[in-house]
């Protein structure tokens, strides 16, 4: 029997689902196509016929958060409690996807021109101006790295938590680091 694409669409999809609930848990390098295959009762190369290699997957899942953060980067907020209030409901929405990203930062100061590494700096360079400012004195970096530690150990450590116990939690605290 034939596969309509209808249950193409389908089996991607639970790949997808599969994928991000497991890159979340055990982190990109951990988690292969064969555990992904398992996870939605497929084969291997069943997955592998959808998403070879498996950084196709990885830029399927990272796609939607990529609007998103465009889009959050392109608005012009009130102040800068409206942007980090912006930037926590992003972070605490896209978290599977974030861990995914953050697997990189340890190298990202030294990521190659055109890598997700140097994305991934040039994305938080900008967070930082967009809290701390254009020219901050030592006290305003301070706040920022303060305000985005919080949420980036937020992010890879509450996975596992409903969206809406970590949201009020992770706003109050990044809020606090702000305004301290």
């Amino acid at each position: 029997m034939m596969a309509t694409p209808d249950q193409g669409h389908d089996t991607r999809t639970r790949i997808l689902a599969a994928a991000r609930r497991l890159f979340a848990e055990r982190g990109y390098a951990a988690t292969s196509l064969a555990d992904i295959a398992a996870a939605v009762g497929l084969t291997k190369t069943a997955v592998a016929y959808h998403f070879h290699p498996k950084d196709r997957l990885a830029a399927e899942l990272i796609a939607p958060a990529g609007d998103d953060i465009l889009a959050l980067l392109g608005t012009d907020f009130r102040d800068t409690s409206a942007f980090i209030r912006a930037l926590v409901d992003f972070s605490v929405r896209h978290r599977a996807v974030l861990r995914l990203l953050m697997e990189d930062i340890g190298a990202m100061d030294s990521a190659p021109p055109g890598s997700t590494g140097e994305l991934l700096r040039e994305f938080r360079d900008e967070l930082m101006r967009r809290i701390a400012g254009d020219a901050p004195d030592a006290e305003a970096r301070v706040r920022a790295w303060a305000v985005l530690g919080a949420i980036q150990t937020a992010v890879l450590k509450t996975v596992d938590l409903p969206e809406e116990q970590v949201r009020p939690a992770l706003l109050r605290a990044a809020l606090a680091a702000y305004a301290s």
